[in-house]
Parts: C-alpha cells; structure tokens; sequence
C-alpha cells in the first residue's frame, strides 16, 4: 500500500506520541503500586525490554509469502532480526547512553511531579538541543524565525514548569536542561543515523535498531546504576534486578508500550529532520491531559487543584511551548537542482565546492542530460534558494542548473 510521504510522517508521528502519552500513565501507576525505587524502576524496564523486544523481533521475523510481518506491518525495510555490524557499534553506544540518561532522570521527574501532563511538556525542550545540532551538523543555521521559536519553547517551558503549588522546582529544572533533554538528543541525533544507513545494500530497520538500543541501553544503565550504589552505598542495582522479576507484568506492559512508541517514531526519523519529528512528536502535551485527568479521577494521583490563576498560567505556559514546537515543522523545505558542468572541469573538486554549500545534504554524479542532482534540505525557501543559487552561480565550473522544489512524495506504509 502506497501513502504520500507527508502523510506517512505524520501518522507515525502521532501514533508514536500516542503511545508515549499512554505509557506514561501506565509509568505512573508502576512506580506508584508495584516499583516505586527509580533507579530499580528505569533498570527493570530494560531488563524485560530485551526478552520482549527479542519476542517482537523473531515474530516479525516470520515469513508470510515471501515477506515477513514485520516488514507488512511495522516496517518495510525490515526482513529479520539480525546481528549488529560494525558501522552501527559507535551509534548505538551513543544512543544507547543517551536513553539511559533519560530514562533515569525521567523517572526521576516523574517521581517529583507525578502527573504525566506536567512531566511530558519538559522533554521537548529537546528541539532546542536538536536544532542546535542539526545546525552545525546539516550546514543549516537557524533563521530568526526559529530563533524566536526557540525562545517562546523555553519561555513555555518555565511556565509549564510551575507547579501548582505556585512555585518553581529547580530541581526538576536542572533533570530537564542537564539530564533529560541532552539524553534524548543524544538518542534522537543518532538512531535517525542509524535509520539512514545501508546495511547489505538495503535501508536499515527500526525493529533491529530498537533491539540493539535496548540492549546497549541496559547495560549503560546497570554502569549508571552501579556507580551510583558504590558512590552513595545503596542497593539500587540488585532492586531492580528483584523488581524485574516480581514485577515482571507491569515491567511487560510498559516494554511493550516503549517498543511500539520508539518504533514508529525511529521509522518518522527515517522520513524527517529530527527537529521536525520531535516537533510532531510534542503533541504528546496535548494527549497527556486526558491521562492525567482519568489518573486524577481514579485517585492515582493527586486531583487538580482549582487556582484559576496557576491553571491559566500553566494552560498559557503548554500553549505557547505547542506553537512554538509546531512552528518548526511549517518551515522545511526539500528540492532538488539538476546541474550541468562545462567541459574540462574536475567532477570531484566541482561536487566538493557543491557539497560546502550550507542545505546541500547529497550530491550525486549521473550519467544522461546533467552531471549532477544535489539534494536540498533547507527551513526556509526564501533564504535557502537565494543563498544557495548565489553559491551556485559563483562556481565557474558550472555551466547551467535547474532547481525543481519537491511538493509530494510517496512512501510505502
């Protein structure tokens, strides 16, 4: 089944924020009645994340006329669970010590504040780290749109992160800006890379990325875990081991949650700019509340109070960090110029000089009516094709160019 592209992104997207909006709540009521140590309760997560993600992985592996399930429903690009290889050992790592870091401090902030409506809209502050990257990474600088965007997400964020008490928690401050939202940019950056390479020829998959991540992830945390019992003298290792195996179920439903979440989100990377899924991805605030308000009414957590004046300001505070997010994602622009070189120039000294060109993100040499297709990712069409054609215009190997922005693409679901 083909869908475009655009729309594809967008239901992977949602579904992923969905999923982590209702898992959140199945968080909550875990720490609360079965695993209240964090540490115990972010170790065992893991831990039963690996038999339950090895499970997804075999039964997706199961051929079905020629094509396995996974590949028919979670991802096409997938064919069976595999063994890693040696290009995607140094990315997992990454990713790997990223997720645990935030998983920790996210159970962390989740222990303080209880409510998922409050401790969702931290982690996407993200975008801030994400877009900074991508910055120097992709050879795109903010514009001062973005730049503006970025300053009402963080002005959202402090808002939101009044407490309804009326004060503001500096500690869950500091978990957010030094913890959380550097390990999620640790984990997003790097599994969009892994979502982007070729093994044996063909695109990598989402379901063995997951697999891998939460295997590398559980050994980075039981590293974590066990330095912070020999620094403080506790027994948070050994808890989460015992909480792994008593409460195995509860431990279940949240692995199964995760794999499903992180998967769709990991294929919406394989589409999009980190930036721009993690923008979609930030309606999680929004599907957070009605958890929050079904968690309030059984008593789970603590009703909400009825201080017009700090409700407005926390409503004000998640408003504006949305708008803020969203905007992001009504900026990129992808296209393609088609080039023709003059005789006697170098191919390869012309496509360096191409490649230095800020938005440029592939040039590739073909054989036909032009010598080269350069792929554009920019945020913005006004200052992407200005800057860029300029840049073009003044390489003298080139002798004409033809841009053609790209409007829709397809995909397979």
């Amino acid at each position: 089944m083909k869908i475009r592209k655009k729309y594809l992104f967008y239901l992977l997207a949602f579904s992923s924020a969905i999923i982590t909006s209702v898992n959140a709540g199945f968080d909550v009521i875990v720490g609360k009645f079965f695993i209240p140590n964090v540490w115990a309760l972010g170790l065992s997560i893991f831990v039963v994340g690996i038999p339950v993600t090895l499970f997804m992985g075999l039964f997706f592996s199961i051929k079905l006329k020629g094509k396995s399930l996974g590949a028919r429903i979670i991802d096409p690009s997938f064919q069976r669970l595999r063994l890693i290889t040696k290009q995607e050992i140094i990315p997992q790592i990454i990713a790997a010590f990223g997720n645990s870091i935030n998983t920790v401090g996210y159970f962390a902030l989740l222990s303080l504040f209880k409510d998922p409506s409050i401790v969702l809209p931290f982690s996407q502050i993200v975008i801030l780290y994400i877009v900074a990257v991508e910055s120097i990474n992709e050879k795109d600088m903010p514009t001062l749109s973005e730049i503006q965007s970025i300053l009402i997400v963080t002005f959202g964020a402090i808002l939101g992160s009044i407490s309804l008490s009326g004060d503001i928690n500096v500690t869950a401050m500091l978990i957010v800006f030094f913890v959380i939202n550097p390990g999620w940019m640790l984990l997003s950056i790097y599994q969009r890379k892994l979502k982007w390479m070729k093994i044996n020829d063909s695109s990598n998959d989402s379901v063995n990325i997951r697999f891998w991540n939460v295997l590398f992830s559980c050994i980075m945390t039981i590293i974590i875990i066990h330095s912070f019992d020999l620094f403080y003298g506790s027994q948070n290792l050994l808890a989460g081991f015992q909480a792994s195996y008593e409460q195995f179920i509860p431990a279940l439903i949240i692995s199964i949650g995760s794999f499903f979440g992180l998967v769709l989100y990991i294929r919406a990377l394989g589409i999009g700019k980190a930036s721009v899924v993690q923008a979609v991805r930030s309606s999680t605030i929004i599907f957070s509340i009605p958890i929050s308000l079904i968690l309030s009414y059984f008593s789970i957590i603590d009703p909400f109070p009825i201080d017009p004046t700090l409700l407005l300001m926390k409503f004000i505070g998640i408003s504006i960090m949305v708008l803020g997010i969203l905007s992001f994602s009504l900026n990129l622009v992808k296209a393609y110029i088609f080039v023709t070189i003059k005789p006697g120039y170098p191919i390869e000294e012309t496509m360096h000089k191409i490649w230095n060109i800020r938005g440029v993100t592939r040039v590739t040499a073909t054989a036909g009516t032009y010598d080269f297709i350069v792929k554009i990712r920019t945020r913005t069409l006004v200052k992407g094709y200005e800057k860029i054609i300029r840049k073009i215009q003044n390489i003298d190997a080139i002798d004409k160019f033809k841009w053609e922005s790209v409007l829709k693409e397809w995909e397979d679901i």
